[in-house]
C-alpha cells in the first residue's frame, strides 16, 4: 500500500499542528487536513480569546520551535486567586491564592492569544518539510485495513496514511466514523467569553470568583489593563445577556465583576459556548486515535482544555516516533494501546474532577457553601498542599512525555 504520509491528522486547530511539528522533528511525513483557510485566523485581529497555558504546555511549544515566536505577545500568569461569593455582594473571606514564587519553574502559566498562537503554529509548519498542510478541506470518509488507512476529502481528493489521528473537536467526525462513542452530559450553563479593558492593572494575576450561576475567570492579557474573561451563567440568563448591547452587557458585567480593577470597558468581541462534558469511551480504534476535544471535552475551569490536549499530543508523539525507530508499525494495536494507557485515565480523572469542582461550587447550599469556603482557607493555609496544587495545575505532576519536559523525543 502506497501512503501519502505516515500521519493524517484531521483538524488544524492547534493541537493537529502541534502533533504535526512534534511528528515531523520525530522524523515522520505528516498530513494536516485543515477545514478552514489558513490565513482566516492567521491575519485576525484582537478579539480578546487567549488561551492560558499551563508551564508543561509552554515547554512543549519550545520544544517543537513554537514558543519563540510567540513569548513577545505572552503574560506570564504571577498569581492565581479564587474566591466563592455572590454577584453585587463581593467575595467571601476565605479563598485561595497562589503565587508563583512557591514554585522553583517560574511562573505557574502564560496568557497567549489565539491569533498569535495559531498563526506561529503555521509559520513553523511551513518551515518544516515533513508536514504537507491541506487547508479548505474536511475528511468526509476513511476506510482502515492491515496495511493502513485511507481518507476521501470533501474535494474528492484520496489520502493514505499508517494511522488517522482525530483533531477535530468534539464532534469528532473521526470518531464517529471508527465506530467511538461518547458519553456526557450538559452543565445548563453557557460561556461568555470577550476581554475587558480595566483601569488598574492585573499585575499578572488571574481571577477565579465562584458564583451560584456559574464561575467567573478574569484572566490577564500583555500590557497590564486588559484581561480576558470566561464567564459561566446559566443557558437562559447568558443568551439573555449575550443579546443586550454593549452598555447592558457591561451593566450585568459590572456588579459580578467588581470594581477591585477600576472603571471597566469591553474590548473585544463577544462570543458564546455552551458548557457540556463529553468523554469519548475510547481514545483509539483500529488505525485511529483521538486527541484532544475529540476525545474529552471539559468544563473551562482552570482553563485545562488546551493543557489536556496538549498532553495528549506528547504521549502520542513519544509513543509513535520511539515505535517508528524500532520499525514497529506505527498505526498498529501496540502503539496505540501504550497511547490509551497513558492518556485515558489522566485525561478522565482531571474532567470528572472539573465536573466535580464546578456543581460544588454553583449552587447556592449554604451547607455546601461552608464547607467549600473552609476547605479553600484550609488549604490556603498549608504551604505544602498549596504548592501541590500549583504544581499539578502547571502541569508538572505524574509521568510526564519529554516534550512536557521541554524535549524533544
Amino acid at each position: 500500500m502506497e501512503h501519502d504520509a505516515d500521519i493524517l491528522i484531521a483538524g488544524g486547530g492547534l493541537n493537529g499542528p502541534a502533533l504535526a511539528l512534534a511528528l515531523a522533528q520525530g522524523g515522520l511525513r505528516v498530513a494536516v487536513i485543515d477545514a478552514r483557510p489558513a490565513p482566516a485566523r492567521a491575519e485576525a485581529g484582537f478579539d480578546g480569546r487567549a488561551y492560558a497555558l499551563a508551564i508543561a504546555s509552554k515547554r512543549l511549544l519550545q520544544a517543537v520551535g513554537v514558543w519563540d515566536r510567540v513569548a513577545a505577545q505572552s503574560q506570564p500568569m504571577l498569581r492565581i486567586v479564587t474566591s466563592d461569593g455572590h454577584a453585587g455582594r463581593g467575595a467571601s473571606p476565605f479563598h485561595l491564592s497562589f503565587d508563583s514564587a512557591e514554585i522553583e519553574e517560574g511562573p505557574m502559566g502564560f496568557m497567549l492569544e489565539d491569533r498569535f498562537l495559531y498563526a506561529a503554529f503555521l509559520a513553523a509548519m511551513a518551515a518544516e518539510p515533513g508536514i504537507a498542510l491541506l487547508s479548505g478541506e474536511t475528511v468526509v470518509a476513511q476506510e482502515t485495513g492491515p496495511q493502513g488507512v485511507t481518507v476521501t476529502l470533501a474535494s474528492g481528493r484520496r489520502l493514505a496514511g499508517r494511522l488517522l489521528v482525530g483533531c477535530d473537536g468534539r464532534g469528532s467526525g473521526v470518531a464517529l466514523r471508527a465506530g467511538i462513542r461518547r458519553q456526557g452530559w450538559g452543565y445548563g450553563q453557557t460561556a461568555l467569553v470577550t476581554a475587558i479593558a480595566h483601569e488598574k492593572p492585573h499585575e499578572g494575576t488571574a481571577h477565579q470568583f465562584f458564583m451560584p450561576s456559574g464561575p467567573l475567570a478574569i484572566l490577564p492579557l500583555p500590557g497590564g489593563r486588559h484581561s480576558s474573561i470566561v464567564w459561566s451563567e446559566t443557558d437562559a440568563q447568558a443568551q439573555a445577556i449575550q443579546a443586550l448591547d454593549d452598555d447592558g452587557y457591561l451593566a450585568a458585567l459590572r456588579p459580578r465583576f467588581g470594581d477591585f480593577l477600576g472603571q471597566i470597558a469591553l474590548a473585544g468581541a463577544r462570543f458564546t459556548y455552551p458548557l457540556s462534558l463529553s468523554l469519548a469511551e475510547r481514545f483509539v480504534a483500529e488505525r485511529v486515535a483521538l486527541v484532544g476535544d475529540a476525545a474529552h471535552g471539559v468544563h473551562p475551569i482552570a482553563g485545562q482544555g488546551l493543557n489536556l490536549g496538549l498532553r495528549d499530543v506528547a504521549a502520542l508523539a513519544e509513543v509513535l516516533i520511539l515505535a517508528h525507530r524500532r520499525g514497529e508499525d506505527i498505526g498498529g494495536a501496540v502503539p496505540l494501546e501504550d497511547y490509551q494507557r497513558w492518556r485515558r485515565f489522566d485525561a478522565t480523572t482531571l474532567a470528572l474532577g472539573m465536573d466535580g469542582v464546578n456543581r460544588l461550587f454553583s449552587n447556592d447550599n449554604p451547607l455546601l457553601r461552608l464547607g467549600r469556603d473552609l476547605g479553600m482557607g484550609l488549604v490556603n493555609a498549608l504551604p505544602g498542599l498549596r504548592r501541590g496544587f500549583i504544581r499539578q495545575a502547571a502541569g508538572l505532576q505524574g509521568e510526564l512525555p519529554r516534550l512536557l519536559a521541554g524535549k524533544r523525543v
